[in-house]
C-alpha cells in the first residue's frame, strides 16, 4: 500500500508548532500512516500495543526525536495525566502527536486535564480531491471500493467486500463490545447488517425496535455507539420557519459506503461522506460553525443535503444517478434562499450548465473535486 501524505498533514504540522495534536477517526482510516509521514526520525514512533514501546513509555525512556508519536496510548489507564506531565515538561522542546482508534475520540471527553493543551483533528476516508481523481474510471473505483486505504488500493471488489465484512466484525467484537459494555452482540450485528438497506431515507428507530424486538432505548443507545465508533453518522433535517419541513427523524450514512448495494444510494452516501469530511475540516482547522443537514417537507419535497453555517443555508446539493430534470425540492428551496449555492450533481451525467434560477447542474466529479 503506497505511503500517501494525507490531507490533514499540513494542518497537523501547523498545529504541532503550538500544541499537542490528537488525530481521531475510524479505525484503519490511515491515522498511523499520517503520523509516520510527519516523522523525521522513525524512532519517535511509539505504539502502546508493542511491548518494547510500551516499556519505554512507562519508564519514560523516550527517544531523542523532535516529534513523539503516541499510537493507541489511550489504552493506558493514566494516559491523560501522562501526556499532561510530558507536555508541561517537554512541550516547548518536543512536539507530541497522539493517534488511536475511535476510542481516542471517546476517551478524550472523560476529563479535562488536557484542556487547552491540544488540537483535535478528524481524519476521514479518501475523497475525490484528496486522490486527485480526474476520470470516470477512477471515480468508479472509489464509488465501488470505498475510501478506506486497504480496500481502495486492493483494486478488487472481492477483496473490498472481504475487508468490509472483517472490519464490521472487529468493530462490534472489539471496539463496541469492550467500550460500550454491550452484551447482545448478535442483535447489534443484525442492526449493522440492516442499516445499509435504510440509507437515504429518514431512519425510524421505532421500526428498527420492532424488527429487532428490542426496546427503543436500546436501539437509540446502539445507534449512538455506532456513531461514536465512526461506523455511521446521522444528519438532522433542516427546518426553518419559512418552509414546512419535517423536524424529527434523522438520516444516516456509513463511513464505508461500499456497504450500500443500490448504486444510486451508494453514490448519495459517498457525497454525504465527502460533505461531512469538508465540514469536519472546516470545524477542526478553521473553527467554522458549519454542519450538514437534509431537507424534506410535509409536501414530500426533498433536497439530499443542506450545509449550514451559523444556522443559515450555505449550500444545497441534490444527487442524481444520471442526467435528469432539476428536482422540485431543489427548485423550491433555492427560491426561498436565493443567496444559497445550489447544486444538482450526477454520478454518470454529462450535462454542465446553470439554470435560470441559479442552480448549477454538473457531473459529480466537478463538484466533489472542490472538496478536500
Amino acid at each position: 500500500m503506497p505511503l500517501i501524505k494525507r490531507y490533514l498533514a499540513g494542518q497537523a504540522e501547523k498545529d504541532l508548532a503550538k500544541k499537542m495534536v490528537f488525530v481521531g477517526g475510524p479505525r484503519q482510516v490511515g491515522k498511523t500512516t499520517l503520523a509516520k509521514t510527519l516523522l523525521k526520525k522513525p524512532a519517535g514512533y511509539l505504539n502502546w500495543d508493542i511491548p518494547e514501546h510500551r516499556e519505554k513509555i512507562l519508564k519514560r525512556e523516550l527517544p531523542p526525536a523532535p516529534l513523539w508519536v503516541f499510537d493507541e496510548i489511550h489504552k493506558y489507564r493514566s494516559w491523560r495525566n501522562y501526556l499532561k506531565g510530558l507536555y508541561d515538561l517537554q512541550g516547548k522542546r518536543r512536539k507530541i502527536l497522539v493517534t488511536g482508534s475511535a476510542r481516542l475520540d471517546y476517551y478524550r471527553f472523560g476529563g479535562d486535564s488536557l484542556q487547552g493543551r491540544y488540537h483535535y483533528l478528524r481524519l476521514h476516508p479518501f475523497s475525490v480531491a484528496e486522490l486527485q481523481i480526474k476520470t470516470g474510471r477512477d471515480f468508479q473505483d472509489l464509488w465501488t471500493l470505498g475510501g478506506f486505504p486497504e480496500p481502495f488500493f486492493s483494486g478488487s471488489e472481492t477483496e473490498a467486500k472481504r475487508w468490509s465484512r472483517e472490519y464490521r466484525s472487529r468493530l462490534v467484537r472489539e471496539d463496541i463490545a469492550s467500550l460500550e459494555g454491550i452484551q447482545d452482540l448478535g442483535n447489534l450485528e443484525m442492526l449493522m447488517l440492516r442499516l445499509p438497506e435504510l440509507v437515504g431515507s429518514p431512519l425510524s428507530l421505532n421500526a428498527l425496535r420492532e424488527d429487532l424486538q428490542i426496546s427503543h432505548k436500546t436501539v437509540s443507545r446502539w445507534m449512538q455507539s455506532l456513531e461514536r465508533m465512526y461506523a455511521v453518522f446521522r444528519i438532522a433535517p433542516f427546518g426553518p420557519p419559512r418552509v414546512r419541513a419535517v423536524k424529527k427523524e434523522q438520516k444516516h450514512y456509513h463511513f464505508d459506503w461500499s456497504l450500500i448495494a443500490e448504486p444510486s444510494l451508494r453514490f448519495e452516501n459517498l457525497v454525504a461522506a465527502h460533505l461531512l469530511k469538508w465540514a469536519h475540516f472546516e470545524q477542526d482547522a478553521k473553527g467554522r460553525n458549519v454542519e450538514l443537514r437534509y431537507f424534506r417537507d410535509v409536501e414530500g419535497r426533498e433536497v439530499d443535503f443542506v450545509v449550514l453555517e451559523d444556522g443559515r443555508p450555505l449550500q444545497m446539493v441534490e444527487c442524481k444517478q444520471s442526467d435528469a430534470e432539476i428536482g422540485r425540492g431543489l427548485k423550491y428551496l433555492k427560491a426561498r434562499f436565493k443567496e444559497c449555492e445550489a447544486w444538482q450533481i450526477a454520478a454518470e451525467g454529462k450535462k454542465d450548465y446553470v439554470s435560470a434560477a441559479g442552480i448549477r447542474v454538473c457531473p459529480a466529479l466537478k463538484f466533489l473535486g472542490r472538496l478536500p
